[in-house]
């Protein structure tokens, strides 16, 4: 090989190198132009932290394909407009029965697998500091949540249904990573148990879904009970870079890989 052509090498790679970085970095800009006004009010990524963004974005979606691989994915955007099939049902339901860690309100609960073991980490963690967590609620079929939805939408009519209950289809809880802990009421907040799910789950990976002040980006009011599980990594990445707003993170992974 010529000498020339040797030393041209590194910079060509160099050069390619730098074309990928910068179309990932129109790429953000370009996924953020997407979301909401107000997200892209709130959202900042400045040019000179986008290296460190990309590298985050990069290690949570590594992450998700960790887990598996015969389900939908972890971060699977589920909402008002992003329902999943009336059918699907998640591959590796484990049964909450019988757990000595934490009370369960009612038999039958079930949970995907990698959800269920971060539960129990939390619910060690929990007890260590004196409190005992209750599951109240957790995998819900379609059909159960049909049920539920016009159950509310009877009571409290449509429009304040909308607010509390999701449709069928578009429930966090048919994916089988969401909880609802303790009440299912605002009072949870304040109870010792409220307190130490909002101040602990994010370091086992559980997300508050639903927080205070963003109904028109999440669609329903403040549930302080209501948290998913997306991991660690995915806890630290919106955290650091969306606000700790969950549905901002979500979406913008989501638009992500349809770019892709």
């Amino acid at each position: 090989m010529k000498k020339s052509l040797v030393f041209a090498l590194p910079f060509f790679f160099l050069c390619v190198c730098a074309c990928a970085q910068n179309a990932e970095y129109k790429k953000i800009d370009s996924v953020l132009s997407k979301m909401s006004q107000r997200a892209q009010n709130e959202i900042k990524i400045p040019e000179n932290k986008k290296e460190e963004f990309l590298k985050d974005l990069h290690f949570v979606l590594a992450e998700e394909k960790k887990y598996a691989s015969d389900d939908i994915p972890l971060y699977t955007l589920i909402d008002k407009k992003h329902p999943v099939q009336k059918s699907y049902e998640p591959t590796h339901l484990v049964n909450l029965d019988g757990s000595t860690l934490f009370n369960v309100n009612k038999k039958g609960l079930t949970l995907r697998s990698e959800a269920k073991d971060s539960l129990d980490n939390m619910a060690k963690a929990a007890q260590n500091d004196g409190i005992k967590l209750l599951v109240s609620s957790t995998y819900r079929s379609y059909a159960y949540q049909e049920k539920l939805f016009n159950y509310w939408v009877y009571i409290d009519g449509l429009e304040e249904a909308e607010r509390e209950s999701a449709r069928p289809g578009t429930s966090q809880h048919q994916l089988g990573t969401a909880v609802d802990f303790g009440s299912i009421s605002d009072d949870f907040a304040e109870t010792q148990m409220g307190k130490w799910v909002y101040f602990n789950a994010d370091k086992f990976g559980w997300s508050l879904s639903f927080p205070k002040e963003y109904e028109d980006i999440t669609g329903y009011r403040w549930e302080c009970w209501h948290f998913r599980y997306i991991g660690v990594p995915a806890c630290r990445f919106q955290q650091r870079w969306f606000l700790g707003v969950q549905q901002y993170m979500l979406e913008f992974i989501d638009l992500w890989k349809e770019e892709n």
